[in-house]
């Protein structure tokens, strides 16, 4: 497996998110199952929604994929 690195986003290193697993709303903040990229399942993290800005587009495409199975 390749060693994890941090990348730069906006002049601030990083590290990047390889998908969103779940989420949760703990105490009115929602916050997402985060699986890092290059880590093994054992590194997932949860992360508040607003830390997740630089990776909206994964997000994005996890509440689709919950709407898509709550339809069926």
């Amino acid at each position: 497996m390749e060693k994890p690195k941090l990348v730069k986003v906006d002049r601030v290193k990083e590290w990047e998110v390889e998908k969103i697993l779940n989420k949760r709303k703990l105490r009115e903040v929602m916050k997402y199952l985060v699986y890092w990229k290059r880590f093994t399942a054992e590194n997932n993290t949860w992360e508040k929604e607003k830390y997740l800005k630089n990776t909206k587009k994964l997000v994005n495409e996890f509440e689709e994929r919950i709407e898509a199975k709550v339809r069926q």
